[in-house]
Formats: structure tokens, C-alpha cells, sequence
């Protein structure tokens, strides 16, 4: 099996636990969990709600809760109005939980200065989240590792004594800070308090090094104590880097606390590969199993949603995040996820949800700007095939709460060799559930043994089913079914069920029935049969079958509705305080509110889409959106719209024209006033790269410069004999060096493009070798342009986030001159769009990229470009789209050029740094520009910085704004504040 960034582990529990955390006093209660499902995150009601678990799940409010998590990162998505749109989504879509990391470098400038407003509103967030009515997961750290700049650390952090991720007390000093201003949000919003709805905690992250070191312990007890003096009172947990067994309860002081800490584990397996079994059921053994925890539920704290990218696309040939979903595709989410839950996983986070954009200075050097990984919605939110499975699934563990407890039952055997079967009992209930999964490439045929009939059951190649026998659906009992529930409710006078499966497959649903009821076929193609106390239904899935039972000694009708997987993803369930409603049709329903007889709906449409609703009884009236919609009810007991609902207005882009241009880099000329730059004259560094003999210290973090591209200039005398100039520097993947002498340009040096092996090596280091001619003896200067790329992540608590970034070392070959140097990075931080935000170029650090800079001086200029020049041009631009105000429109700035052309190019809209385009690595083109920095109906003012080695012609090529989607609908959307240029 081919291990990933994140390895496996696994967990298990025989022994029940039994305990909760109660109110705001944190102390214990004595649970037994019931067998129905607790009801969903209440939100902010002020009122004390208990959160704790067993070895089965955990237990809210006394009752068992699966949770269904998906990974969502705030900063990630520079719009907080956006944050809405995508964490309704998720909850639309089947999840009930959403798990965040919380980046300190995002929040934290200097040493003792945190900023959580704006794009960095912590608490806006997690207020967001209880009003969508999703738990929460909160991790904050300090170390997130997320592909993000030093893992997470800040800046600062870098140029610090201290060993990070140990015990040793000038790191803890800075981690104590942070976590207290991050505890002081996460307080606000427990779950327990009534004030949110924060039900789990993480401390440090994949922390594995120092696992058997009396420092690692002492870290995560600090941690622990930590956390719980600042009022934390929610189970605490670590995610293993792997299924390992660290950090199991038990292995740190939790000072006396019993049953407040859970173990979880990251899985990343290749799709290639059959998904392993890790849970209760699994192989076991110290590491893992039923002996690994046995007192915590299955707990998935990380599981692939996909994967993430690195420059040059190497992980998935070049072809991007689009190859990383073409192989973690929606069978692939069946196959894998559903193994997961037959473990005995009933914890499950989804990494990622929506992995958005490593914007600005944010990413780590292995990966480029989008962060998409793939995920069920893309970096643009749009929602993609990959949601069908977590949609089906995370309906099906809201309904049926027989899936919250459950026992390995007997193995049994199917007859197909590439069919792995488990088999699954509830021990209060007597439900069956079976996991059929088939890990070859054709179809395979199982033979089940269901509620007592041999059932073939037919398993698509390298796909997976779960079947169940035995839950009720409502006042009627499933004896079984080859098709997959996906929900059931009851609204109005009548149960509702739906089930689910593949489109064309022919489907059987047998329900126990102590008489002949009356079925009546409202729609679509099904046949039926009654014998022996149970009526047969047989349905070819395609669109929405619908099929009514009624009688036989039952009160209450049972509607089925069978759906294709197209078709299921357009059934929306959403819970109402007068009880549950399920809307069919539209692409998305985000809200929905019963007042009286009318039931207010808000959602998206993207072509016309029809719009039935089943409401609780006395509802006669629907409103879509605002608008009151003329209906008419249905034999199927629903209202009905009597005319589709529009879909989204046609979207025109204006072209990017009108550009302005100017070249920069005066740092390179012998008579720039570097006379206000800091002096380079450092003798020592708190770095982990070796320092030269007899050299001062060149590192930018030691001078206080840590994001983005840092300028040097340095002055000697002589050296007329000089032959050649060394310039050692220190970058991430895809850095570079220029360099200048006497404003005459010696040449750039890039680091390689990595392949699959090198990915992961974090520091580049090289020497750039450029012939030089000195000339006659006097002043000289020596200017150099660095682009750094980044901090290293520190995967494994070695301090490696402290590698040296910037010039090394310079060395001349046939002298020796003593070389005077100062340094310049970027500026002040932006106060509004944060530290990550700009970098230390000629432009940024003088406004050019500012909506309001006064460009007219600059030169007119027309795209595409072939210049040729070593340094860094500017262009800008401004336009206006005119997007309608009923239209969420993703859009895009998309850049193509021929591949040979050697530049890169910083993305400025709006002063928003919006990232890095390499166009002769790649292989991301189009960069997505987020509403709320994009003003869809207003002017936007775009700067590019591009930045070319002069070894070719360089652009930009072909710039043009892409339209990426369209929904009628959304959300709200705020203009993200963007000040512009002051003189």
C-alpha cells in the first residue's frame, strides 16, 4: 500500500465509557445512550448541553450522534460572506459537522499582537457555523502543519529561541499566548455553554517525533492544562499521523480527567490501493484496532477527500486537481467511506470539503496556489459529482440511528472472490447492515444472505453498497433492500423514505407487512407483489419513482421514493421547529422556515428546475427566494409549483483592456538610496542552516523580513581581479536569485522543478555562479533579488520551519572584498489584508498594486507581451463586470502563454495578492478571483507583477476573465474592505 503525506493509524473500544461532560461546570454524568438520534447542533440557545461519548460514538445531549465532518478552512476563502454560501452548502449536502484549522501566522503579525477581524473574524465564523446549524471541530494548533507557510507558525516564530513542539518554556511562552487568544473566541462558542456549537477540540497536530520523549509528553500535558484553564470544557483529541497508537488516553498527564480525551488518526490511502481496515473490526494489534483505544468511538480526525498538488502538477501528471478528482471520484468516496463506517469510524472528517485558496504568501513551498485538492466543492464552491456518496451518506446517518451502534455479526460468504462483505448488527435493535465492496475492475455478483433469502446483489467494479435489514421506516419495517436508504422522515400524514443506487440498476425493497396493503405506483416504473407477510417492490432506478403504501393495520401511509444518484442529490432535507421538510428539484436548498401556512425556502437553481415540497400538515403556501409561488398538491402528498423555477441570467465578462505599464526594480542601479534599509551586519541566528565562517548573518527572518521576495545590495571596494562571483541562497521549491553588479544584470538562478521523490525535501539550497568584470578599481555594488517562496513546514518536530530563507553567503573567485550589506523585504504589514498578504518588491512596498495608485504616468501597453528583460514589470487594469444581483457568479482570471516562456507573475486585485502563476511550470492557469474582493458590479482594479529571468521572451500572454459557474441564488455578498493607495 502506498503510504501519503499523512499515514495510517487506527482505533477501536470494546469497553462502553458511559460518560458526558455536563453544562458549565465540566463535570461528569452518567449516560446510557438511547438508541434514537440526538437531535441536531441547537445552536446559540443559551441553554447547558452535554457532549461526551462511548466506545460506540459520541453521545450529545444524551444521545448517539455520528459525526459527519467536513474540513473548511476561513483562510482559505478571503470573503467572509462566502463562508455562508459554503457552509450551507456542506450542510445541504449531508454533513452535520464542519472541522477548522486556525492558522496562527493568518493571525498574528508580531510576537503578542492577534487580529481576528475581518477576513480573520474567527468568531463571525463559528457563529455562522451554529446558525447553518453544523457542529464544530476546532483546531487551533499552534502547529497545523494544512500545506500553509511553516505549518502554520508565524513568521516571527522563525527568528526565536526555543525548540518548537517541545516543552521548552520560550516556545510555550509564545504558545500560551496564542491559545489564548484563540480560547478566548472558542469559549464563546461551546457547545456545552449553550453559546455555539463546538463539540471537539485538537491539540498540536500529527505530532509524532517525540511521542516517547519526556518533552513530547510534557508538551501535550501543557497543552491539555492549557486548554482546559481557559474554559475549554468539550472533549479534547489529537489527530495521529497514522494509525500508531500515540497519544491513546493515557499516554500524558490529563490530570486525573477520565473520559474527556478521544484518540483520532489520519488516513491518506492511494485510490489505487483496496481501503484498509483500521477500525474495531480490523487487524488489531498494538497499533491499532480494538486494542489501540478501546474506550473512544472510531475517530477519522483526517480522511482524503482528495489530494493536494505540487508545482509542476507532478503528483497527477501535470493535469492538476482535476485528476485529483477523476481518482478520488464518487466510487471511490463509496468504497473508501463506507469501509471506514464498517470499522466502526463514527467520527469521519472529510480533508478536504472545500479546500479553497492558498492566497498571498500562505502556501508552503510544496504547493502552488490553489488549494482545490479536489474536493467535493472546488476552489470556485461549485458543487461537483464527488458530493452524490457524502450527500447519500450523510442523510442516511442523520435518519437511521441503528448506524450509531454497531457489533461485528458473523462473516459470511458471497461467492464472488473479489467481493469483500462485512457484516454489521445493532445489539438493541437486531438491524443487519452489510458493506459490500468490490475491489476489482468488473462487476461482480454477491450473494446475501438478507433478513433470510439469499439475495444476488450486483457490485459494480472498484465500487461499493451498503444494504440494511431490519430499520423501521416510520410504522413499517424494512425486511430489506439492494437499493441504499438514503433518508426517512415523516411530514404531513405520511412516513417518507428514499433509497438510493446507481442509474438503470434494478433495485428490490421488501417491507414486513401482517396483511395486504394497498400500493398504488404514483410515478416512474415499479412492480409489486404481496406473499407471506411482506410486500416486494421492484424498481429500475431512473429519475424519481414514487410509490405509496397503505393499510394492512398500518395508520400512517409510506411513501417510497426511489432516485438514481443524479436524481438523490436534488432531494433536500432541512429540520424546522415545526418539523422536518424535504424539498425536490432545485440545484441547492440552503434554508428553510415554516410561519404559519407558508413555508419560506431559500436556495439555488442553475437551469430551470421544477420545486415540490413535503411540509408539515397545515402548510399551503410555498415562498422560493421571496417570491410566493402558485402550487397545486399531489397524490404524493406534496405541494407542487405549478411553473419551474427560472434558472441563473446569462453572465458577460468584460475583456481586460486598457493596460498601463512600468518596470521596477530601481534596487539594481549603483546610486539607489538604500541608506534606510537595515544593515545585514548580524553575527549569529537562531536558524537551523549552518552560518559561513567569517560572514554575517544574510537570513531575511533574521532582520524581520519573512513573507515574499527580499532585496540585498551590497558595497565593496576593488576586486579588479575578480573572475567570478558565488552567491550561495536558500529558498523552498521554485525560489530564485538575481543578481546586478554595478546595475549590469549577471544573471537569474532557479531551483529545480521536483519530482514525485523530491516533493517533499522542503529546503532548496544551491549556489548561482555568474562570470563578472569588475573593472577598475573603486566602489562597487552588488544588488540581489531573492524569492524565497517560503517557510518550510515542520512535519517533523525537528524545528525545520527555521530554515534559512534569503542569500547565504557571496564569494568571489580571484578576490576577496569585504562586502557591506543591507537588506529590504516587504513593508508593514497591510493592516487590513494581513501579514501574508505582500512581499518585498520595488511596487508592493510603494502601492502599486492599490486600487487608487496614480498610474498615469505609466506607459499604455498592450497584452500579450514578449518582452525581454531580467526584473520585474507592473501592469494594471481596470474593469467592470455587471453581474446580475440575483446571480452567484464564479469567476476566474485565467493567464496562457507558450510554455517556453520562462516568468512568473504576482496577482493583485483589488490589493489582494491572489497568488503566483509560473508559466513555464505551472500547472495551475486559472486563479479564482472570490467575491467580496471581486466586486461583480463594480469597477476592479488588477495588477500584475511579473517577474522574468530574461532568458526569454517573457509576457503576460493571454489575459482574460473566466467564467467558472453561475447559480441563481447565493448569498449575500459584502464588499471585503480593500483600502486603496494613500501618497
Amino acid at each position: 500500500m502506498v503510504l501519503s503525506r499523512r499515514t495510517f493509524s487506527a482505533i477501536a473500544g470494546t469497553a462502553a465509557l458511559g460518560l458526558s461532560l455536563t453544562g458549565r461546570t465540566g463535570a461528569y454524568a452518567a449516560v446510557t445512550a438511547p438508541a434514537g438520534p440526538a437531535p441536531g447542533p441547537a445552536g446559540a440557545d443559551g441553554k447547558a448541553h452535554t457532549v461526551g461519548f462511548d466506545r460506540y460514538s459520541m453521545i450529545v445531549d444524551g444521545g448517539r450522534v455520528v459525526l459527519w465532518s467536513g474540513e473548511v478552512h476561513p483562510f482559505r476563502l478571503p470573503s467572509p460572506s462566502l463562508w455562508r454560501d459554503v457552509l450551507q452548502k456542506l450542510r445541504a449536502h449531508g454533513y452535520n459537522t464542519v472541522s477548522v484549522y486556525v492558522s496562527w501566522n493568518y493571525h498574528s503579525p508580531a510576537p503578542g499582537s492577534y487580529d481576528f477581524t475581518g477576513v480573520r473574524d474567527l468568531d463571525l465564523f463559528l457563529r455562522t457555523a451554529a446558525e447553518t446549524g453544523l457542529y464544530v471541530i476546532l483546531r487551533p494548533g499552534p502547529y497545523i502543519n494544512a500545506e500553509v507557510d511553516a505549518g502554520g507558525f508565524p513568521g516571527w516564530l522563525t527568528a526565536t529561541r526555543g525548540t518548537a513542539r517541545t516543552a521548552d518554556p520560550t516556545y510555550l511562552s509564545y504558545v500560551d499566548e496564542w491559545l489564548t487568544a484563540v480560547n478566548r473566541i472558542a469559549v464563546r462558542h461551546l457547545y456545552t455553554r449553550g453559546t455555539g456549537t463546538i463539540v471537539l477540540y485538537q491539540l498540536e497536530n500529527e505530532y509524532a517525533n517525540h511521542v516517547t520523549e519526556a518533552t513530547g509528553r510534557a508538551y501535550m500535558a501543557h497543552l491539555y492544562r492549557k486548554v482546559r484553564a481557559d474554559g475549554v470544557d468539550v472533549p479534547l483529541f489529537h489527530n495521529d499521523k497514522g494509525r500508531n497508537g500515540h497519544w491513546v488516553p493515557g499516554s500524558f498527564d490529563t490530570s486525573g480527567e477520565r473520559g474527556r480525551w478521544l484518540y483520532g488518526f489520519d488516513g491518506y490511502p492511494s485510490p489505487s490501493e483496496p481501503p484498509p481496515d483500521w477500525g474495531y473490526f480490523g487487524i488489531g494489534g498494538p497499533k491499532g484496532g480494538s486494542t489501540a483505544s478501546p474506550e473512544t468511538p472510531g475517530f477519522l480526525a483526517e480522511f482524503g477527500g482528495g489530494w493536494f498538488d505540487p508545482w509542476g502538477g507532478v503528483e497527477f501528471g501535470g493535469k492538476g486537481y482535476a485528476e485529483s478528482r477523476r481518482t478520488r471520484d464518487a466510487a471511490y468516496e463509496r468504497r473508501f467511506y463506507l469501509t471506514n463506517l464498517a470499522n466502526g469510524i463514527k467520527a469521519h472528517n472529510v480533508y478536504m470539503a472545500f479546500g479553497g485558496t492558498s492566497w498571498g504568501w500562505l502556501p508552503a513551498p510544496v504547493v502552488y496556489t490553489s488549494y482545490d485538492y479536489g474536493a467535493g466543492l472546488d476552489e470556485g464552491r461549485r458543487p461537483t459529482a464527488k458530493l452524490v456518496p457524502l450527500h447519500q451518506i450523510g442523510y442516511l446517518l442523520q435518519s437511521v440511528p441503528e448506524l450509531a451502534k454497531l457489533d461485528r455479526a458473523e462473516d459470511i460468504d458471497t461467492g464472488a472472490p473479489g467481493i469483500k462483505a462485512y457484516h454489521l448488527t445493532n445489539p438493541d435493535t437486531g438491524a443487519h447492515v452489510h458493506v459490500l465492496r468490490n475491489d476489482t475492475s468488473a462487476e461482480a455478483v454477491a450473494t446475501v444472505p438478507l433478513a433470510g433469502t439469499a439475495v444476488p446483489v450486483p457490485v459494480p467494479g472498484r465500487d461499493a453498497r451498503l444494504l440494511t435489514t431490519g430499520i423501521s421506516l416510520g410504522r413499517r419495517t424494512l425486511r430489506y433492500s439492494t437499493a441504499q436508504p438514503m433518508l426517512r422522515l415523516t411530514t404531513g400524514r405520511q412516513d417518507v423514505a428514499v433509497l438510493t443506487g446507481r442509474s438503470q440498476e434494478a433495485t428490490r425493497t421488501v417491507l414486513t407487512c401482517a396483511g395486504e396493503p394497498a400500493v398504488t405506483v404514483l410515478e416512474g416504473n415499479a412492480g409489486y407483489a404481496y406473499e407471506d407477510g411482506a410486500l416486494r417492490v421492484d424498481v429500475p432506478l431512473g429519475g424519481l419513482t414514487r410509490v405509496s403504501v397503505t393499510g394492512a393495520g398500518v395508520s400512517r401511509p409510506l411513501l417510497l421514493l426511489f432516485a438514481d444518484d443524479e436524481t438523490s442529490a436534488r432531494l433536500w432535507r432541512h429540520t424546522t421547529p415545526s418539523g422536518p421538510v424535504l424539498v425536490y428539484g432545485p440545484a441547492l436548498l440552503r434554508t428553510a422556515a415554516l410561519r404559519g401556512t407558508t413555508a419560506y425556502l431559500t436556495g439555488d437553481t442553475v437551469d430551470e428546475a421544477d420545486l415540490e415540497v413535503w411540509a408539515p400538515r397545515g402548510v399551503a403556501e410555498v415562498v422560493w427566494n421571496g417570491n410566493p409561488l402558485r402550487t397545486r398538491a399531489t397524490a404524493s402528498g406534496s405541494l407542487r409549483a405549478t411553473r419551474r423555477l427560472p434558472g441563473a441570467a446569462p453572465v458577460r465578462l468584460p475583456g481586460l483592456t486598457e493596460w498601463r505599464q512600468k518596470a521596477e526594480n530601481p534596487e539594481s542601479a549603483p546610486g539607489f538610496d538604500d541608506s534606510a534599509w537595515r544593515k545585514a551586519d548580524r553575527t549569529s541566528s537562531f536558524s537551523t542552516t549552518p552560518l559561513p565562517d567569517g560572514q554575517p548573518v544574510l537570513f531575511a527572518d533574521d532582520y524581520g523580513f519573512h513573507y515574499g521576495d527580499v532585496w540585498y545590495r551590497g558595497r565593496f571596494e576593488g576586486a579588479a581581479d575578480a573572475t567570478s562571483v558565488s552567491l550561495a541562497y536558500v529558498t523552498g521549491t521554485q525560489g530564485l536569485l538575481m543578481a546586478w553588479l554595478d546595475g549590469r544584470p549577471l544573471g537569474t538562478h532557479r531551483m529545480p522543478v521536483p519530482d514525485r521523490k523530491t516533493v517533499r525535501q522542503g529546503t532548496w539550497s544551491a549556489t548561482a555562479t555568474f562570470p563578472v568584470t569588475v573593472g577598475a578599481s573603486g566602489a562597487h555594488v552588488l544588488s540581489v533579488l531573492v524569492r524565497r517562496m517560503q517557510h518550510d513546514e515542520d512535519l517533523r518536530a525537528n524545528d525545520t520551519h527555521k530554515a534559512g530563507r534569503g542569500l547565504a553567503s557571496v564569494a568571489f573567485d580571484g578576490a576577496t572584498p569585504a562586502v557591506r550589506w543591507r537588506i529590504q523585504g516587504e513593508a508593514a504589514p497591510d493592516p487590513v489584508r494581513g501579514p501574508l498578504n505582500n512581499g518585498g518588491l520595488y511596487g508592493e512596498r510603494n502601492g502599486w498594486h492599490l486600487p487608487g495608485f496614480a498610474d498615469d504616468g505609466w506607459q499604455p501597453a498592450g497584452l500579450p507581451r514578449s518582452d525581454r528583460v531580467q526584473g520585474v514589470v507592473w501592469y494594471r487594469t481596470v474593469f467592470r463586470p455587471a453581474v446580475d444581483p440575483g446571480t452567484d457568479a464564479s469567476i476566474g482570471l485565467t493567464l496562457t502563454d507558450d510554455p517556453a516562456r520562462a516568468y512568473r507573475v504576482q496577482i493583485f486585485l483589488n490589493g489582494w495578492n491572489m497568488g503566483q502563476y509560473i508559466n513555464d511550470v505551472g500547472p495551475q492557469h486559472t486563479f479564482v478571483l472570490p467575491n467580496g474582493v471581486l466586486d461583480t458590479r463594480g469597477a476592479n482594479t488588477l495588477a500584475l507583477a511579473v517577474l522574468a529571468d530574461g532568458t526569454t521572451p517573457s509576457g503576460p500572454g493571454r489575459v482574460e476573465l473566466t467564467l467558472l459557474g453561475r447559480a441563481a441564488g447565493g448569498v449575500p455578498v459584502t464588499r471585503v474592505h480593500s483600502p486603496g493607495w494613500e501618497r
